[in-house]
């Protein structure tokens, strides 16, 4: 007797009772400790009751119901279609049975890595399950897209939910619909699920109590041991902030330095991972003399920092330490996505500012370069679903618990805009196969989420998301300024990613129709991550250039031209003209500030543990 692969059932392999009995002991007994420790922490966090729809989705979908409704001929006609189709799928799938060559009625998109296992192909079952799934999908979220009459907010919302439900009802998601893990099943005996299981209990018990699943082996990195690892020193660091300097890599250096300001929604060492990409290190290998700002984890205590605070005491208060470090009162700076934000925010207060107010002369600033950066909200791609009146007030009832807004919130908000590659691939490969996860120094990086203060993260999503006043010349004050980007005269240079659902480039272009001074904008194929950290040698995606800024980026992209490889050389020729006059190279501690720890510093190891 043979299965279908080929295997006779005595090749299966029978697992040991008393291993099995042990491991199943050892289930029950975390399981229940897992549940009485979440249990505790619901007792002990006071709070309101929860609500039934914290999301808002149930009237999205009940408004979009009753318009379907509306028009019954017009779903009759979806379901004829819908039908239609089902009948093609079983006539080529009786066709296939009986040995006749047939075309597929729906196939994957590209890129869609839940199919890959060929017996999804071989198995006449499981492509008719696949094709099955795939229409049924599709016309789910064809009938969702054509509901004519909402509003764009309320159809955004519909699109995306409709898209989380038919990805988590995926069948590459179940055990009996998975050609993959029914295979690993046979073969182990059984003990991929008993592993499986053993993964799921280790991700409760590390988010005690709540599902926080394992993208990469946690213990196979460590930030400052075999990640963040140019050297360097934190010569300045206040409640929000530790300024690093990095060691020179050239005997000569540009006599004015740069400075770069991330994002603080994660953490800096994106930006230098590993040796081969490391941008700080390139940066530095082309004569640059590196600063990074390490911005802290926040906890309670730092509830009431404000984007204003922030802009001083994370901008302002490092413009100045720079100068303290090499006694250059010039220099670049890079923003990177709510860097970029800030940063630009920034500028425009800083031209606008009188005498007496804080902050530097905007013409110590010699060029400002921004990475995958919005300040036009008004189509902030998939992020949008997330901002309305009623998901903003959850949102800040719940960070009034703590005075902020957990790590673990924020990252599943990114992951479920990659649902199937950043939640349901890990699903299938930690709880039904059972294997660990592969140790990868991006999902690492990935994992190690940062806080949000509640006053600061409430004026972002409010006062930009949700209201769009960035844009709006006078829209935004920062410390009693009203602020206006088309006062921006600083030289600036962006880059943006063909394929980020996090920045969307259409939306992060407008920035070069609001600034008064020269700009240039690149675009790098891929996405919010990788289309940033291409190091030249990786060889790897082109970028598209446009010496002209045209008004729309319609127009930009039909006159640019596409360069292969990374965009770092081209930014680098550009910086390098903003870079001064060359001059010996400065350590950390040459100055007036004297270093404090290593790079990459102590904040930057804090993990939120929520």
């Amino acid at each position: 007797m043979t299965d279908q692969q080929g295997k006779k059932s005595s090749d299966v392999h029978v697992p040991d009772p008393v291993a099995v009995s042990k491991s199943m002991a050892d289930i029950m007994e975390r399981s229940q400790r897992v549940v009485g420790e979440f249990l505790r922490r619901q007792a002990s966090t006071p709070s309101d009751p929860p609500s039934p729809d914290p999301l808002n989705i149930g009237s999205a979908f009940m408004e979009m119901t009753a318009r379907l409704m509306a028009d019954p001929v017009r779903l009759m006609q979806a379901q004829a279609e819908l039908w239609q189709d089902y009948v093609r799928l079983w006539q080529a799938t009786s066709l296939r049975m009986m040995g006749q060559p047939t075309e597929p009625v729906v196939e994957p998109e590209r890129g869609d890595r839940r199919f890959r296992d060929p017996a999804w192909e071989e198995s006449h079952l499981f492509d008719y399950i696949k094709q099955s799934y795939l229409l049924s999908a599709r016309w789910l979220q064809a009938q969702v897209r054509e509901v004519e009459g909402l509003d764009p907010q309320t159809a955004r919302k519909l699109d995306f939910y409709t898209r989380q439900f038919t990805d988590a009802l995926s069948p590459s998601n179940f055990l009996m619909t998975n050609p993959e893990v029914l295979r690993a099943t046979l073969e182990s005996g059984g003990e991929n699920l008993i592993k499986g299981l053993q993964n799921l209990l280790d991700d409760l018990e590390r988010g005690k109590g709540q599902l926080q699943i394992s993208m990469t082996d946690p213990k196979a990195f460590e930030v400052g041991g075999n990640l963040a690892l140019t050297p360097g020193k934190v010569i300045y660091q206040n409640d929000l902030i530790q300024l690093l300097q990095y060691n020179p890599r050239t005997e000569k250096v540009y006599k004015r330095p740069l400075l770069i300001i991330p994002p603080w929604i994660n953490k800096f060492y994106i930006l230098d991972l590993r040796e081969k990409n490391s941008f700080v290190k390139w940066a530095a290998d082309q004569g640059h003399t590196v600063f990074v700002v390490s911005w802290v984890n926040p906890d309670e205590e730092l509830a009431q920092k404000s984007f204003e605070d922030y802009m001083v005491e994370g901008l302002f208060a490092t413009i100045d330490a720079v100068e303290e470090a090499t006694g250059e009162k010039e220099l670049n700076l890079i923003g990177y996505c709510l860097g970029g934000t800030l940063l630009a925010a920034a500028l425009a207060y800083l031209h606008a500012k009188p005498p007496k107010k804080p902050g530097p002369d905007p013409k110590r600033i010699k060029s400002a370069t921004f990475f995958t950066t919005m300040t036009d909200f008004e189509e902030a791609g998939e992020l949008s679903v997330f901002i309305d009146e009623e998901q903003l007030k959850a949102l800040e009832r719940r960070m009034e618990d703590k005075g902020y807004l957990e790590g673990a919130a924020m990252a599943t908000t990114f992951n479920m805009l990659r649902a199937n590659d950043l939640i349901w691939s890990f699903v299938v490969n930690n709880y039904l196969l059972g294997k660990d996860p592969f140790p990868f120094d991006l999902l690492y990086w990935n994992s190690d989420s940062t806080r949000m203060p509640a006053a600061m993260h409430s004026f972002y999503l409010r006062e930009m998301y949700q209201e769009n006043l960035l844009v709006q010349p006078g829209g935004i004050e920062l410390l009693g300024v009203p602020i206006d980007l088309g006062t921006i005269k600083t030289p600036i240079f962006m880059v943006s990613a063909r394929e980020d659902h996090i920045a969307p480039w259409r939306s992060t272009y407008a920035l070069t129709q609001q600034v008064a001074g020269p700009k240039r904008f690149v675009l790098a194929a891929s996405g919010h991550i990788a289309g940033v950290i291409n190091p030249p040698e990786a060889n790897k995606y082109s970028h598209w250039t446009n010496e002209k800024c045209p008004r729309t980026p319609e127009e930009w992209l039909a006159g640019a031209e596409e360069q292969p490889g990374s965009w770092w050389p081209t930014w680098g020729r550009w910086m390098n003209s903003k870079g001064g006059a060359r001059v010996p190279a400065r350590q950390p501690g040459d100055g007036k500030l004297q270093p404090l720890e290593d790079a990459p510093g102590s904040y930057v190891k804090v993990r939120a543990i929520d």
